[in-house]
């Protein structure tokens, strides 16, 4: 069965912005001049993917790639902060109710290109039915790790589509989702391997999530699903809240497990020949 987002109902009970899993949460890199979280009042882990060594010794580059939650509560003054950042295109990986919910609000004539589609989210995945029994908190986990690789497949398309718009050079270019650490975390990691970055490098600005994400910033939904949220203790909910690292490495096994290893994933699964690669390496790396 079909079930719309949770995660605004999910992320609305929780009261004020946590610390998700502290141990992961890395120190921001970068400098005065580049920021690795955006200087916005209202984003939602708006993050800078620059400046991350590659294992070939290169940077990705600084002010062409960025993560982003939702951009519903962006004020006039951050559209008009990103509207200097010259971002052509918005991959959002939102469904339609999502993007109901919290529209982006794009001053008319500035705003940029916006891929998505329309769609439902199957989270059936994850295990959450209050009325068959609240999971614990491990099995939220464990849920969880299952469901990222099943994203992998649900959102082929879209994925594909955001790597067409980088090797077309149509960037600056921002992906998103509602939080910002899910679809979109999977998102970075692939862009950020298809690169070379390191996959500890990769893991760490995943886990910065737990430390970017702001649950207070959602509008808060009426509907059946923020009734069910509401029967879950909290540990459960920052379980599905969290930016846990072992959601993104379930998705490096599976590309481990590719014929290949990760090279024939991106090659197989997501059409990156090592030219294509090569001409990603060149144009976002220095």
């Amino acid at each position: 069965m079909k079930h719309s987002i949770g995660v605004l109902a999910a992320c609305a009970l929780l009261a004020a912005p946590v610390q998700l899993v502290a141990q992961q949460a890395k120190p921001v890199t970068g400098t005065v001049e580049h920021q690795r979280v955006l200087p916005l009042k209202g984003g939602q882990n708006f993050r800078d993917l620059g400046g991350y060594k590659t294992v070939s010794g290169r940077t990705v580059r600084w002010g062409v790639l960025y993560r982003s939650g939702s951009m519903h509560f962006l004020t006039a003054e951050d559209y008009a902060y990103l509207s200097k950042l010259g971002i052509r295109t918005v991959c959002d990986f939102r469904d339609t109710r999502e993007r109901g919910l919290e529209p982006a609000k794009w001053p008319t004539g500035k705003a940029p290109r916006i891929l998505f589609d329309d769609y439902v989210l199957d989270q059936s995945g994850i295990g959450l039915n209050p009325a068959n029994g609240v999971p614990t908190a491990a099995q939220a986990r464990a849920s969880f790790a299952k469901f990222y690789p099943q994203m992998l497949v649900t959102f082929n398309s879209q994925y594909r589509r955001m790597f067409g718009e980088l090797l077309a050079g149509r960037v600056p270019l921002a992906f998103n989702c509602t939080a910002g650490k899910d679809r979109t975390g999977i998102a970075a990691a692939l862009v950020l391997t298809a690169l070379g970055v390191p996959r500890p490098t990769v893991i760490e600005d995943y886990a910065l999530s737990n430390r970017y994400f702001d649950p207070t910033k959602v509008v808060r939904s009426k509907d059946a699903s923020a009734t069910d949220w509401s029967k879950v203790p909290v540990d459960v909910i920052k379980a599905y809240m969290a930016a846990d690292p072992m959601y993104i490495e379930a998705v490096f096994a599976v590309m481990d497990a590719h014929r290949g290893g990760v090279d024939g994933y991106l090659r197989d699964e997501l059409g990156l020949t090592a030219a294509k690669r090569r001409i990603l390496v060149a144009r976002y790396t220095r």
